[in-house]
């Protein structure tokens, strides 16, 4: 297996960024997949799963990979309000992932002990985010939001953050991103395609993260 290095505890924000290259966002519409999907992730040396609150299942996958995947780390994407949070801890989340911000969901997760990455897309948010203690923050949706143009303009004034941008990320212009100081890893749904998922080819899903964690880092 590929990846063995012992996790912190309590993780923290940066700790999910600096595990891989890329956090995969991942949406799975039946339960059954969970478990082999997150083993194939993690036999290419992705452990940091963000499973998305998108699906009536997406709960029940994070139970089922918390608890039959000791060497995942699950997280939850698409985090919009404190009661998801809730639930997605409740459900074995280690971390939690939010397409936008708010201060409410920020201080839930908080008082929680749930790491956090907020997203933003603007300086406002960015600020805000601040604010609120969070530097490490999702920057989405990356591409319609500025891409590598934007990510190069914020170093200067917030260059004491660290983003993960997702939203248009692929194997091809991954690198590009991962070589900006500033960027800590990106988010993806390539390593996890949805005709891979419903085929049941864990081998491809494998392969697809192999490859992803090997990518180079600036």
């Amino acid at each position: 297996m590929a990846v063995a290095t012992p996790l912190p505890n309590p993780l923290s924000a940066l700790d999910v960024m600096r595990d891989a290259p890329v956090i995969p966002v991942i949406v799975l519409q039946k339960v059954e997949h969970a478990v082999p999907l997150a083993r194939a992730l993690v036999a290419g040396g992705i452990r940091m799963l963000e499973v998305t609150l998108r699906t009536p299942v997406a709960l029940q996958c994070m139970e089922a990979i918390a608890k039959d995947v000791p060497d995942a780390v699950v997280g939850a994407g698409t985090i919009r309000s404190a009661a998801d949070a809730q639930a997605a801890l409740l459900a074995g989340a280690r971390f939690g992932v939010s397409p936008g911000y708010t201060s409410s969901v920020g201080r839930a997760c908080h008082d929680m002990g749930l790491p956090l990455l907020p997203g933003v897309a603007t300086g406002s948010e960015i600020m805000q985010a601040q604010e609120d203690g969070y530097t490490e923050l999702k920057f989405f949706p990356a591409l319609q939001a500025g891409g590598l143009a934007m990510l190069k303009a914020w170093q200067g004034p917030f260059g004491d953050v660290r983003f993960c941008p997702t939203g248009g990320i692929h194997l091809g212009n991954a690198p590009e991103f991962l070589a900006l100081s500033n960027v800590a890893c990106v988010g993806g749904s390539w390593i996890v395609p949805g005709d891979a998922i419903a085929a049941g080819d864990w081998a491809r899903i494998e392969t697809l993260a192999r490859e992803a964690s090997q990518l180079p880092r600036g």
